[in-house]
């Protein structure tokens, strides 16, 4: 038994060792081809970092090289990736024209805005311009009726005191006709009666308020720009240069150079009259009552300040020899 089993084994393993040496011995080219790829695969060296990544190897047989390469990409796939290039240049090109309308379309909304703002603006600056102006001319109509009426009413507050003046004018000129005393007599009659011109009004006779004016004149040497600049006023009537302050005319010393003044002191006024005008209403009144008998010339002279002295004297006034508020007043001229 044992030597049949030794004799299987045996044949077997002759029958193993025919067949390798015939694949060896075997040179067809399909065979062959085979049988180098095995030595080639047979012959690679290990796998060691100098051969990890390298894409070509070469076979140990002589005269004989191959290179295993990446495979390239199909034409397909590269046309594939120009269509997808393609694509996305498109849509990146329609976005930016996109992008550039809406931003376009803002910049216009706002330079709409901001000019709807400009006209805005321009057109309440002209719209309050046309209301100053509508509101400067109803005012100019308005100031104008109400100086109108001011004035009718102011001239017919005038007239009836004129009026009054002329009839008590007459008044007085009958009844110092009756009583036989003409210019002449009453001149030496007042002058007899020692009335003297007064200059000086610091005296008790002057504490009342309406001689406060004359209490406190003090004679004021300026030049021309002074006068000017102090007040907007200043007339130039019988020889002399006058200013207008709250309601009388005061000399304005050293205006002009070589100018003097007949009389030196304050001189009330009414009506906005000049002094020489209000003089001349003066020296009319004083005619008509027999106290003074000279010329009508707007003057304030000797001859004037005497008559006037004496009609306050005469009347119970302050004698003040100028022309204040209650001979004005006494006279009935203002």
């Amino acid at each position: 038994m044992k030597r049949i089993i030794y004799s299987v084994c045996i044949g077997s393993l002759a029958l193993a060792l025919t067949a390798w040496g015939a694949q060896v011995n075997d040179r067809r080219p399909d065979k062959a081809k085979a049988q180098r790829t095995s030595n080639v695969r047979a012959a690679r060296p290990a796998n060691t970092h100098a051969t990890t990544g390298a894409r070509h190897y070469t076979s140990t047989a002589p005269n004989r090289q191959r290179s295993y390469a990446k495979p390239r990409a199909s034409s397909h796939t590269a046309v594939n990736q120009n269509s997808r290039m393609n694509a996305v240049r498109e849509r990146n090109v329609a976005r930016n024209e996109q992008l550039r309308e809406r931003n376009l379309a803002r910049k216009q909304d706002f330079r709409e805005r901001h000019n709807v703002a400009i006209n805005r603006d321009r057109d309440v600056a002209i719209n309050q311009t046309r209301k100053a102006e509508v509101r400067a001319r109803n005012n100019a109509e308005v100031n104008r009726e109400r100086n109108l009426a001011a004035n009718r009413a102011r001239n017919v507050e005038l007239n009836r005191n004129r009026n009054a003046n002329e009839v008590r004018a007459r008044n007085n000129v009958v009844f110092n006709r009756e009583r036989s005393f003409n210019r002449t007599q009453n001149a030496a009659f007042y002058r007899g009666r020692n009335v003297r011109v007064t200059n000086n009004w610091r005296g008790d006779a002057f504490r009342g308020q309406r001689y406060t004016v004359f209490r406190n004149y003090q004679r004021q040497w300026h030049d021309r720009g002074w006068w000017r600049s102090h007040y907007n006023r200043i007339v130039f009537v019988s020889g002399g240069w006058y200013c207008w302050n709250a309601g009388y005319w005061f000399p304005a010393w050293g205006y002009a150079p070589g100018v003097s003044y007949a009389f030196d002191g304050p001189i009330y006024a009414y009506n906005g009259l000049t002094p020489d005008r209000v003089t001349v209403d003066v020296q009319q009144q004083l005619a008509s009552a027999g106290y003074y008998d000279g010329p009508v010339d707007g003057m304030l002279g000797p001859m004037t300040l005497e008559a006037i002295a004496a009609f306050q004297a005469d009347n119970g006034l302050a004698v003040t020899s100028a022309i204040d508020e209650p001979t004005l007043a006494t006279l009935g001229i203002a």
